[in-house]
């Protein structure tokens, strides 16, 4: 009896303290109605509070998202759509803006971007919540760039270095290995205390069922969280994937972690920008890409940054990767881009006929800002390397002419061919770091020097056996990783008597 009375007080303590702090107010609640519905938008009457980006609910369990808006109408883009969606449909505002469940549990998993699981796997609950727009760090938040992201492909991690925090934009025509480096990439992170998302908008489902797979046959699934927006999926889930997927790292970012982001690919997201934008009776701009375009893109890649000890000093290195028509790098969508990120790593399908794979065009490549993160001991070896190569590819022309050149000349040839040789390098089998610095001391030291270069591979995989397992690190004497090297590889007596 004495534990009734004392509920029951407690109640009416409850009861008076909310009837204290209780205000009366007006609580209006809008309803439209559907006018039209079709491609993945729809026009809805009413809602004259609604603003851009609420979330809208649906009579028959649909949602969408406010996307444009007129003086009587409100345009929205489709997020789910049951059958029963027809004109006259009622719909009501929310008072939400579009969010996706963050934390370690996406690790490993498959979702759409608005964090619906597609593993048939449900995910735990009371996971927090990231709002998908978000402004992007301030300058006083943001850090120098200044630890490095390895890939793993010899070409990218010598000569275009790529900083944690940096935007580097993978670009070239359809079929010549983006996504390979990309995936490499990924895979290159095990081991390396780094969160990645790969983001895959408007692919086709072969290809997602492929990237999938390998990154759990690699390992690389247990680290890494797939946002997937089919082709056949909603336009509107398609525009959307790139900001869930920088809302899940962003998280990570903010509790001090390192992530990376693959964006595969923009060139599809503008796309259906633009239809979306077009359906929604939005004016033209070029190429009918709406004048925002070049906003959407800068909004998405800006949230890319390192930030500094005060705010966690976590990164999120991005990889937006885009789409050029017959090696046109000056069309809109790749230029809007290029001016965005801080480099761009370009393949070339002549490279790629020829069977230099990657296929990276050493020429149009560049990382603006990755040179401050890499590792002195690489970028001492490293050097002239560039600059020697694309000098050897200048004086190569003149080869074909059947020129007589002088000595000098011919042993720079001589020795840039066997550098193109080292620089290839199958997808999917990235370096350790290790093996980078220990090819680049071999070929400094000249043990690559009067190898033909049919037999650079096979030296080279002797290098990387007896290099893979030492012990040795970056920061070990250069005397040890020669002598380590000369044990395994005949260098020439003309070096030796030098």
């Amino acid at each position: 009896m004495l534990n009734t009375d004392l509920k029951t007080a407690e109640l009416i303590n409850r009861q008076a303290d909310w009837l204290k702090d209780y205000r009366p107010s007006i609580r209006i609640k809008e309803q439209g109605k559907v006018i039209s519905i079709g491609d993945g938008i729809t026009w809805i009457s009413g809602l004259p509070m609604a603003a851009i980006d609420d979330i809208l609910a649906f009579e028959d369990g649909s949602r969408a998202m406010v996307f444009d808006l007129t003086e009587n109408q409100v345009g929205a883009v489709l997020l789910h759509q049951t059958n029963q969606l027809t004109a006259g449909t009622t719909v009501c505002l929310t008072g939400k803006l579009l969010s996706v469940p963050v934390g370690d549990s996406l690790l490993g998993r498959v979702i759409d971007p608005q964090g619906i699981p597609l593993d048939d796997q449900s995910l735990p609950p009371h996971l927090p919540w990231q709002r998908l727009e978000a402004k992007s760090p301030v300058i006083m938040a943001r850090d120098f760039v200044r630890k490095p992201i390895y890939t793993g492909i010899k070409i990218i991690d010598t000569l275009i270095p790529i900083g944690k925090g940096q935007r580097q934009l993978l670009i070239g025509d359809e079929g010549l290995g983006r996504s390979s480096i990309a995936l490499d990439t990924v895979i290159n992170q095990q081991g390396q205390n780094v969160r990645c998302v790969y983001v895959l908008i408007g692919q086709k489902r072969s290809k997602v069922v492929n990237i999938i797979n390998t990154l759990r046959d690699y390992n690389a699934l247990d680290y890494t969280t797939v946002v997937v927006a089919e082709a056949s999926g909603l336009p509107g889930l398609q525009h959307l994937a790139p900001f869930a997927g920088c809302a899940i790292a962003e998280f990570w970012m903010q509790q001090g972690h390192d992530t990376l982001v693959v964006y595969d690919d923009l060139t599809t997201h503008a796309k259906t920008y633009r239809e979306l934008s077009l359906l929604l009776r939005r004016p033209p701009g070029r190429e009918a890409f709406p004048g925002d375009i070049f906003s959407v893109h800068a909004r998405l890649l800006e949230r890319a940054t390192c930030l500094n000890a005060a705010h966690g000093g976590g990164s999120m290195t991005a990889l937006p990767i885009v789409e050029t028509n017959q090696g046109e790098i000056a069309a809109y969508i790749p230029t809007n881009l290029i001016s965005i990120t801080d480099g761009q790593i370009y393949l070339d399908h002549t490279l790629f006929v020829s069977g230099f794979r990657p296929a990276i065009d050493i020429a149009r490549s560049v990382s603006r800002i990755g040179g401050d993160a890499q590792h002195r001991r690489i970028k001492e070896e490293a050097g002239r390397l560039k600059l020697d190569y694309l000098q050897f590819l200048e004086l190569e022309v003149f080869t074909r002419f059947g020129a007589r050149l002088e000595a000098s000349m011919e042993a720079t040839i001589k020795r840039g061919r066997v550098l193109r040789e080292i620089f290839k390098q199958d997808r999917l089998m990235p370096l350790p770091v290790t093996v980078q610095l220990a090819w680049l001391v071999a070929f400094n030291d000249g043990c690559f020097d009067g190898v033909d270069p049919e037999d650079v591979a096979k030296q080279f995989d002797i290098l990387v056996q007896h290099t893979r397992h030492t012990g040795l690190t970056l920061d070990s004497p250069r005397e040890k990783w020669s002598e380590l090297i000369a044990s395994c590889l005949s260098c020439r007596e003309e070096k030796n008597q030098a």
